[in-house]
């Protein structure tokens, strides 16, 4: 696609007998944020490290900006930019100091670097410890600068793994402020995460892997109106008779043993039948979500 900064076909990834990424095939177009989610062992972070060149792939066709990765892998990382999961700041340097040594890595001057890096370090609110080393700030500050850090060549990708990770709230909400000015900007953006508000929130469109594959791609919205619908209806400690009841009624839902999980579009009339005939414990109405679309299809049992 010409429009596409990113087009991924067939990719595989092994390492030794173990397919990582199996067949995996999608696009990501210029200007919009795009989602990759999974479960651990997924194959997230590996498939986006065989764009960003730091893993080859074992097979299949991958170009970024319609360039292919095993022939012009320099050339593609000179216009991306990458926020690995990993604090990889050095400790000994400020903050300051870690972005005008990593400009090297560009070639950017040093006049060139300095202004670079005082410009980003304002954009993420951390100008005011500037002269602060890395040891000494939070993890939220410390993800802010990394972030900052992969912003230093003006990329025209940025690729994010997981880039809020083990973050409280306030500094989860202040690395999204600065994403969704990003966007606001034009820049493409992947990301992988485990949270799913974050994906809903700042993601045109998903893609969810399990076990190396692709389950399902589209709009979060459209994900959660296809496999869930538009409610969820909570019953606690049900009865047989409610199981009875909900099969009879052709719902669609799912058995936790202590709740189920109804889904679809429920009006009223059902919600209360439901209530003041089945739940002893109470019922909960609630509006479906994409964490509700990736429980569904990749399981709710814990990955190793």
């Amino acid at each position: 696609m010409p429009d596409s900064v990113v087009a991924a076909r067939q990719i595989n990834k092994m390492f030794g007998s173990l397919a990582a990424v199996r067949d995996v095939s999608f696009s990501i177009r210029r200007g919009e944020c795009f989602g990759i989610l999974g479960p651990n062992g997924a194959g997230k972070t590996t498939t986006i490290r065989m764009i960003y060149g730091f893993s080859p792939l074992t097979a299949g066709s991958l170009q970024v900006f319609g360039m292919d990765v095993s022939r012009r892998a320099r050339e593609i990382k000179a216009r991306i930019g990458v926020c690995q999961q990993e604090n990889t700041l050095d400790p000994d340097l400020t903050i300051l100091q870690n972005l005008i040594v990593f400009a090297r890595y560009f070639d950017i001057p040093g006049h060139q670097a300095k202004r670079k890096a005082a410009e980003l370090l304002a954009f993420m609110a951390l100008d005011h410890r500037r002269h602060a080393r890395a040891i000494e700030l939070s993890g939220g500050m410390i993800r802010r600068i990394v972030l900052a850090r992969a912003l230093l060549n003006d990329p025209e990708l940025l690729i994010l793994d997981e880039p809020t990770t083990g973050l409280d709230p306030q500094s989860r909400h202040q690395v999204w402020e600065r994403l969704y000015t990003l966007r606001r900007r034009g820049m493409s953006i992947l990301l992988t995460t485990h949270y799913m508000d974050e994906a809903s929130r700042l993601c045109d469109r998903i893609i969810i892997m399990d076990r190396g594959r692709i389950l399902v791609e589209g709009k979060p919205a459209d994900l959660i109106r296809e496999h869930i619908g538009k409610d969820v209806l909570e019953i606690s400690e049900p009865s047989t008779e409610v199981r009875s009841y909900l099969r009879r009624q052709q719902l669609t839902f799912e058995d936790l043993e202590s709740r189920l999980l109804v889904y679809g579009g429920h009006d009223d009339r059902l919600y209360h039948e439901i209530s003041d005939h089945f739940c002893t414990e109470g019922c909960i109405m609630r509006t479906a979500t994409l964490e509700d679309v990736f429980l569904k299809l990749t399981g709710r049992g814990l990955r190793e």
